[in-house]
């Protein structure tokens, strides 16, 4: 009776998730769609497209405003793109990822105590890559000015009416953010009060960013009554923030605080264009960021996964769930150890880590039914017709659960109530405390921006960096990027990750864009940290496989894997280590489908948040129209016409 009742129930959730109640309404439009993380940073879109601005104008006066908004990022940090071009009929890629300074080496950290760079302060941050990324999408793809894009921007920062869960954290943060004096002069609006962070609803000015804005627009607009054309004023405006005052002071205000980021640094970094990765699901063309973005692990995924009848095996059934758990546990083990920056020694076997023959060998490592809690990372090489050169770290370094042998202790704990470092924990609260710093580690979020017209242009972007508390570097207003935390410093975690000057660390950061036909069939983006991809493959799949709407697939109840190495946050190995067979499963999961995945091996934990925030735009081609879909969790808004 127990395992009929949670049948029905289990139909019951998927009746729901396939039918029309969503929490939020789905978005539809016509001639454009803009959608983002903040209420007003899509109005700051839908501004832009009602003067008559493309897709790419939008995402860039969203992104503006996020970044002023101080959306988990802000204008120190970095901005990494897929747009399509309908002239070319083409999927661009824009990295606009900041680098590793000059000192950053693995003995200068080291030195200071640390198995990784620190998640927080000056010494966090690489090279600002945002101004310089919204200065090149604009330059190259947009049709209007900076002054007209940053319009909606500098108003805000000119003073806009704080929201709660900024102003909160900026509460919560304080006490690191008086380490920085002028962070400290920015954010704590009532210094010596109980509350010393605005309340929300109160006018948040931030006259040193604004003024810092104002300057770049003034370059632009002085090089056009030069009779510079549009672009060429754009970068007018990009060389005064890398190479001009603004460079000087974010420089000194860095130093002065104890950062390394020199002038040089600045001047020597360079937004880039780039051809995206890309894989064929059932006819689609997924497009992802190259192998310094975790973004290939998606497309790794999809390659293993059409081994496997997934719309047989239903909608988050146990067999489903246990199949995507591996599948990632296989996609996380190679990104740990083989993704990093491919302008910088030593080169990534991409080649290898997508074809499909390696998917099929990694397919077939699959146990349908028992977590492989010792999945590590494979030998892409001889699908390049090579020998893979780090059969010796392979070695040292181990699988997740094997510390036999002259391997390195790098495994983590089995029993959550040991601790993260194997240390007892004496109460329950100690250990809620554990679990609750853990997730946020693991979902540590950012933003997303997602715009669309009906000339064709579509942008995905996840910017990020600089997110609250934020080290503020001088005068200049901008918060500096944290994303150094993101390197490794030993060569058997991931020899090709290994923080370098000039060198992009292996981010998170993740946009996703879909092809159906040679058309767009699906934008779609999500904040989170290392949850990205696991929350853009189960979307993609619910669209794809599960005939989910645009905003279905938004709210869709979600699978979060805890078996990976933490991107984010802890300077120690014990706070980044995986956690073999730990899922975390929505709320409202069937007692049959715990019962089932308790006997595969799993440690399951629930909550009512497991799919996001996702943001996504549908094309439907049918009608000539656009779904948006605009995630139920936090602030995330759409608007469309």
């Amino acid at each position: 009776m127990r395992i009929a009742c949670s049948a029905l129930f289990l139909l019951f959730m998927t009746a729901v998730a396939f039918g029309q109640s969503t929490q939020k309404p789905p978005l539809h439009g016509k001639h454009w769609m803009a959608i983002t993380g903040k209420p007003l940073a899509a109005t700051a879109g839908s501004i832009v497209f009602q003067k008559g601005g493309n897709a790419v104008d939008a995402a860039c006066a969203m992104l503006a405003a996020t970044c002023t908004m101080w959306d988990v990022l802000s204008w120190g940090g970095e901005t990494q793109a897929l747009i399509y071009n309908p002239k070319t009929k083409k999927v661009i890629a824009l990295n606009a990822m900041g680098v590793a300074p000059t000192g950053a080496t693995p003995a200068f950290f080291k030195g200071k105590g640390y198995s990784f760079p620190p998640e927080y302060g000056p010494l966090a941050a690489t090279t600002p890559g945002t101004p310089g990324g919204i200065c090149y999408m604009l330059a190259e793809y947009g049709t209007m000015s900076l002054k007209e894009i940053l319009a909606p921007a500098m108003q805000l920062a000119a003073g806009y009416p704080i929201e709660a869960q900024t102003a909160n954290s900026i509460e919560r943060g304080k006490a690191r953010i008086k380490e920085w004096p002028y962070s400290k002069a920015v954010f704590l609006t009532h210094p010596g009060e109980k509350r010393e962070a605005p309340e929300a609803g109160e006018i948040f000015v931030q006259k040193d960013l604004l003024a810092t804005l104002q300057k770049m627009v003034d370059a632009e607009q002085a090089a056009l009554q030069q009779k510079k054309s549009r672009k060429d004023a754009i970068m007018a405006a990009y060389n005064r923030f890398y190479t001009g005052d603004i460079a000087k002071e974010f420089v000194r205000g860095c130093q002065e605080q104890g950062g390394l980021i020199t002038q040089e640094d600045l001047a020597r970094w360079k937004p880039l264009w780039e051809e995206p990765l890309q894989t064929n699901y059932k006819g689609i063309d997924v497009y992802k960021l190259r192998e310094w973005t975790q973004g290939p692990m998606l497309l790794q995924g999809l390659n293993i996964l059409e081994n496997f009848d997934l719309k047989k095996m239903g909608y988050n059934s146990p067999q489903y769930i246990h199949t995507l758990y591996q599948t990632l546990n296989l996609t996380f083990a190679d990104r740990d150890f083989y993704y990093g920056d491919p302008y910088k020694g030593p080169v990534e076997p991409i080649k290898g880590l997508l074809s499909k023959d390696y998917a099929k060998e990694r397919a077939r490592l699959i146990n349908p039914d028992k977590n492989d809690d010792k999945a590590g990372p494979g030998d892409p090489y001889p699908f390049e017709g090579k020998i893979n050169p780090y059969t010796a770290l392979l070695q040292e370094r181990g699988t997740l659960g094997d510390t036999s042998g002259n391997r390195r202790n790098f495994a983590p704990a089995h029993d959550v109530r040991t601790g993260m470092n194997g240390q007892g924990i004496s109460t329950s609260a100690d250990l809620a405390m554990l679990e609750a710093e853990y997730q946020d580690r693991l979902w540590r979020g950012t933003t997303s921006v997602e715009a669309a017209d009906e000339a064709g242009w579509v942008v995905s972007i996840t910017p990020s960096g600089g997110w609250l508390p934020a080290c503020i570097a001088g005068q200049t207003g901008v918060g500096m990027s944290q994303r150094m935390q993101s390197f490794v410093l030993d060569s058997v975690l991931n020899p090709f990750n290994v923080v370098q000057p000039g060198q992009r660390p292996r981010v998170t950061l993740t946009p996703s864009l879909a092809l159906k036909d040679n058309k767009p069939f699906l934008s779609f983006a999500v904040q989170g940290g290392d949850t990205q991809d696991q929350n853009l493959l189960q979307c993609f799949l619910n669209v794809v496989e599960f005939g989910m709407t645009a905003q279905q697939a938004a709210e869709a109840a979600n699978i979060n894997s805890n078996q990976l190495w933490l991107s984010l946050g802890g300077t120690k190995i014990a706070d980044r280590q995986p956690k073999p067979g730990h899922l975390l499963l929505h709320a409202s999961t069937p007692p049959a489908t715990r019962d089932a995945l308790k006997k595969m091996g799993y440690t399951l934990t629930f909550d009512d948040r497991t799919s996001g925030p996702i943001n996504l735009i549908y094309f439907d081609w049918k009608h000539g129209s656009f779904w948006g879909g605009s995630s139920n969790h936090g602030e995330d808004y759409g608007i469309g016409w």
